[in-house]
């Protein structure tokens, strides 16, 4: 997508508004304290461990009942850490295009059990390290997306080109949408998702 501006019509950046909004007035306004306290943690230790992963795998609504579950709970929680610090340390780094960062960040997360096919996971992960760069990414938001006549290939290296595609509204909304965090512009494409589908299925 690099090079390729994306470009929105007034009533689109309107509907992305429109939604932002709605998500905060129907959302609990404790929903995120999980997140926030995984945040906290992360900014005093620079790293995450087994229990916060567990922590954000419960606020992303993720089954744990799975395989790999089961694999990650028999590492060390050491190991765990040392892939989340080089993780953690790669999406701080401002010195680079944040897509950059989601790159390194999201290959540094690639060894862990859960980690390796997937995203939603590992942007909550990313998020957490570094909350005012990285963005959550999930099938709502991809689709979303896809909504807003976006497109974001499935092949390797999505998380980057989430982040780039965000990157890139960010810098062509109108006010106030281009003050909006990456987390604001994933909560609005996640609502427009969500609006899109319980409209349909009424």
């Amino acid at each position: 997508m690099t090079g390729i501006p994306i470009t929105l019509a007034p009533e689109q950046w309107q509907r992305l508004a429109a939604v932002r909004q709605a998500y905060t007035e129907a959302v609990s306004p404790y929903y995120d304290e999980t997140l926030h306290q995984v945040i906290q943690r992360a900014s005093v230790t620079g790293d995450i461990g087994k229990a916060d992963i567990g922590a954000l795998l419960m606020w992303k609504r993720l089954r744990a009942d799975t395989p790999w579950a089961t694999e990650l709970m028999a590492l060390a929680d050491t190991e765990v850490r040392r892939a989340t610090a080089a993780a953690t340390t790669a999406v701080r780094d401002t010195t680079i295009s944040r897509s950059s960062t989601a790159h390194a960040g999201r290959a540094a997360l690639a060894s862990l059990p859960g980690f390796r096919t997937g995203d939603a996971l590992a942007s909550a992960v990313l998020t957490a390290a570094a909350p005012d760069r990285m963005a959550i990414y999930d099938r709502r938001a991809h689709s979303a997306l896809h909504a807003l006549g976006i497109t974001l290939s499935h092949a390797s290296g999505r998380y980057s080109r989430y982040i780039e595609t965000s990157d890139q509204l960010l810098a062509a909304a109108p006010a106030p949408i281009r003050n909006w965090t990456p987390r604001d512009m994933d909560t609005a494409l996640y609502w427009l998702n969500h609006r899109t589908n319980t409209t349909a299925s009424t």
